[in-house]
C-alpha cells in the first residue's frame, strides 16, 4: 500500500468520530493562524522601533501597544489551544483505538478457520496490539502537532511569498528539499523496513509457540535450544533493522544541515536585500523567526514520518486481516431461525481444503430429528470435515446440506451454530473461571441449570472440590485441570446450551473407563430426542447408534446398524473384530 495511502487510511478510520475530529482539525487549523501571526507581529514591531531610531525620537507607546498586545494575545491563544487540542486528541486516540481493537477482534473471529489455519494465533495478537498501538501514534501526534504542521507548510508558507517573494522562496525551496530527501529515504528503506519488521513477526510467533508448548519443552530440555533459537531470530532482526535506522540518522543530519543552511541563507539574503533596500530589518526578522519555527515543524515531521515508515507494515498487515474476505459468510437474504427440529441432510456434499485434494466427496445421507448418527473410519477418513461442514466451519464446494429442509446457507451463521453443540476432541478451555466457561454454551442459564448439567456430565464432583468451586480460575487451556476434568466440562457446556444438534467428535476419548462408562450413560440420557452425531474410534460407545456411517478416503462405503454392519463381514465387521467386538473375536481359541 503506498505511503500516503495507508496514512490516508489509517485517518479514514475515524470516520465514527467525524465531529470530534473535523473539531480538532479546525482548532490545528486556528493555532496554525496564531503561531504564523507571532513572526508576523513580531517583524512589525522591530520595524516600528527601527523607523523612531532612524528619526531619532523614541517610539509612542500608543503606536507600539496594539501591536504587542496582538503579539501577547496569540502567544496566550497558542499555548491555551496548544493545551486544549493535546487533551482532546488524546482523548480521541484512546478512545479510537479501543474502537479499533475490537473491530480487528471481531473481523478476526468472524474469518473462517480456513484463513486460521494459515494464522499464526501469536502473530494476530501482535498485528493486534503493535496495529492498533500504531494507529494510536499517527492519530494521537497528527492532532497534537501534524495537522497543524500541514497546514503552516502548505497553507501559509506560500504567503509568505506576498510578504517578501526573495526570502518567502528560500523558506519554500527548505521544504522543497526535505521532501525530496524524505521520498529518497522510504524509497530506499521500503523494502528493508518489510524484512525488519518479518522477522519481528518470526520472533513472537517462536515465543508464542514455545509458550504454547512449555511442558513439551522443559519434559524434553528444550530451554536452552530454544533460547539460542531466539538469540538468533533477534540477531536477524537487528541485521534487518540497523540498515533502516541508519538511512533515518542520515536522513535526520541532511534536515538539521539544510535547516542551518536556511537560516543562514535567509540572513545574508536579508542584509543585501536590506542594502539594496528591497527588505526591512523587520521583515529579516520575522522571516528569521518563520525559519525557526519551520525548522522546528520539519524535525517533527521527520520524527513523524520514520515513525509512520516504520509502522508501515504493521499497518499493512492490520487492514490485511480487516480487508480478508470470508468463504464462509451470512448470504444477504440469509435468516434467523428459531429452534429447529433437527432433521439433517446431506445431498451430494463434496469439499477440497485445495485444489486437487478433495477432503469428502459425494457424501449422501438422511439423519432424521432424534437420531444418532455414528462416524467411523481411519484418521483423515473425512469424519470431523463432515460435520465442520454442517456447522459451517466450511461451505460444501459442490451438494448442500439441509435442516428442516432448509440449506443451512440460508440460515444467518448465528442462528444456525446457536442449533448445534460441539464438544470437540481437545475440550478447548479458557483460561477463565469455571462458570465462565460453562457460560459460553449459555450465558444467561440459572444455577439449577449449571448444576444440572455439570450433574449429568459427570463434572459436579471434581467442580465441588475446587478451591473456590464455580468460580475457581482453571488457568490458561485448562491446565490446572485434568484432561478428563476438562472434557467433562467441556460436555457440560455443551450440555447447557441444549441444541437440538449435538456433534461428540471422540467426546470421551480423554476419560478413563469408569468416567467414560458414567458419562457415555448421561450423555445417552441428555442427547435423547436430540439429533446426535458421534465421531468415536472405540466402537463399543456407538453400539446403540441408529445408524453407523463408515468413512474411507473421503467416502460413504458402508452405512447401517451395528448388527447389519458386523454381519455384512465388510470394512466395519474388521474394525469391530480389531477391537473384539465380534463373536468370532470373543470366541476362545480352540
Amino acid at each position: 500500500m503506498p505511503f500516503l495511502s495507508l496514512y490516508a487510511r489509517v485517518l479514514g478510520r475515524l470516520a465514527d468520530a467525524r465531529a470530534r475530529a473535523v473539531a480538532l482539525a479546525l482548532a490545528n487549523l486556528a493555532l496554525a493562524c496564531a503561531q504564523f501571526a507571532e513572526p508576523l507581529l513580531y517583524g512589525h514591531v522591530i520595524d516600528r522601533l527601527a523607523q523612531a531610531q532612524a528619526a531619532a525620537a523614541p517610539p509612542l507607546w500608543a503606536d507600539l501597544a496594539p501591536w504587542l498586545a496582538a503579539w501577547a494575545g496569540f502567544g496566550l491563544f497558542s499555548i491555551v489551544a496548544g493545551v486544549v487540542t493535546a487533551l482532546y486528541a488524546d482523548r480521541l486516540a484512546h478512545r479510537e483505538r479501543v474502537a479499533v481493537m475490537a473491530a480487528y477482534f471481531e473481523r478476526a473471529l468472524s474469518l473462517p478457520m480456513s484463513f486460521h489455519a494459515g494464522a499464526h494465533s501469536g502473530r494476530l495478537l501482535r498485528v493486534m496490539i503493535e496495529g492498533s498501538n500504531a494507529m494510536f501514534g499517527v492519530w494521537l501526534s497528527f492532532f497534537r502537532e501534524h495537522c497543524a504542521s500541514l497546514v503552516a507548510l502548505f497553507v501559509l508558507l506560500p504567503l509568505t511569498l506576498l510578504k517578501n517573494w526573495r526570502l518567502g522562496a528560500i523558506l519554500v525551496a527548505l521544504v522543497v528539499v526535505f521532501g525530496a530527501a524524505m521520498n529518497l529515504v522510504i524509497r530506499r528503506t521500503g523494502a528493508m523496513q518489510t524484512v525488519a519488521d518479518e522477522a519481528s513477526t518470526d520472533l513472537a510467533e517462536r515465543v508464542a509457540d514455545v509458550f504454547g508448548a512449555l511442558p513439551v519443552v522443559q519434559s524434553f530440555a528444550r530451554a536452552e535450544e530454544e533460547a539460542e533459537a531466539l538469540r538468533g531470530l533477534g540477531a536477524r532482526l537487528l541485521a534487518a533493522q540497523f540498515p533502516v535506522l541508519t538511512w533515518w540518522a542520515l536522513a535526520s543530519v541532511a534536515t538539521r544541515a539544510s535547516a542551518t543552511l536556511a537560516l543562514l541563507a535567509i540572513f545574508v539574503a536579508g542584509v543585501w536585500l536590506d542594502i539594496k533596500g528591497l527588505t526591512t530589518i523587520g521583515e529579516i526578522a520575522t522571516f528569521m523567526g518563520l525559519a525557526t519555527m519551520l525548522i522546528g515543524r520539519l524535525e517533527q515531521m521527520v520524527g513523524f514520518v520514520n515513525f509512520l515508515f516504520a509502522q508501515a507494515p504493521k499497518l499493512v498487515q492490520f487492514f490485511a486481516v480487516l480487508d480478508a474476505s470470508s468463504s464462509v459468510a451470512d448470504r444477504r437474504d440469509a435468516i434467523a431461525v428459531g429452534r429447529l427440529a433437527g432433521h439433517v441432510r446431506f445431498d451430494g456434499v463434496s469439499f477440497a481444503y485445495a485444489p486437487g485434494r478433495e477432503a469428502v466427496h459425494d457424501l449422501a445421507f438422511d439423519a432424521p430429528a432424534g437420531r444418532t448418527i455414528a462416524l467411523v473410519g481411519a484418521t483423515g477418513s473425512g469424519k470431523s470435515t463432515a460435520l465442520a461442514l454442517l456447522h459451517r466451519v466450511y461451505d460444501p464446494s459442490e451438494g448442500r446440506i439441509a435442516i428442516d429442509g432448509r440449506d443451512i446457507r440460508d440460515m444467518t451463521l448465528r442462528s444456525l451454530r446457536d442449533n448445534i453443540g460441539v464438544v470437540f476432541q481437545e475440550p478447548f478451555i479458557l483460561a477463565r473461571s469455571i462458570e465462565e466457561n460453562l457460560r459460553i454454551g449459555k450465558p444467561d442459564a440459572s444455577v439449577d441449570e449449571i448444576a444440572l448439567a455439570l450433574e449429568r456430565a459427570q463434572a459436579a464432583g471434581f467442580v465441588a472440590q475446587q478451591p473456590r468451586g464455580l468460580k475457581t480460575i482453571i488457568g490458561e487451556r485448562g491446565r490446572n485441570l485434568s484432561g478428563g476434568e476438562r472434557q467433562r466440562l467441556a460436555v457440560a457446556r455443551a450440555l447447557l446450551k441444549d441444541p437440538p444438534i449435538m456433534i461428540l467428535d471422540e467426546a470421551t476419548s480423554a476419560l478413563d473407563a469408569e468416567t467414560e462408562r458414567q458419562l457415555q450413560a448421561a450423555l445417552d440420557h441428555a442427547t435423547r430426542g436430540r439429533t446426535t452425531f458421534v465421531i468415536a474410534h472405540r466402537l463399543a460407545t456407538i453400539r446403540r447408534a441408529d445408524t453407523i456411517l463408515v468413512f474411507a478416503a473421503g467416502a460413504i462405503v458402508e452405512a447401517g446398524t451395528f448388527e447389519a454392519l458386523v454381519a455384512k463381514g465388510g470394512r466395519f465387521a474388521r474394525l469391530a473384530e480389531a477391537q473384539f467386538l465380534t463373536p468370532q473375536a470373543e470366541a476362545p481359541a480352540p
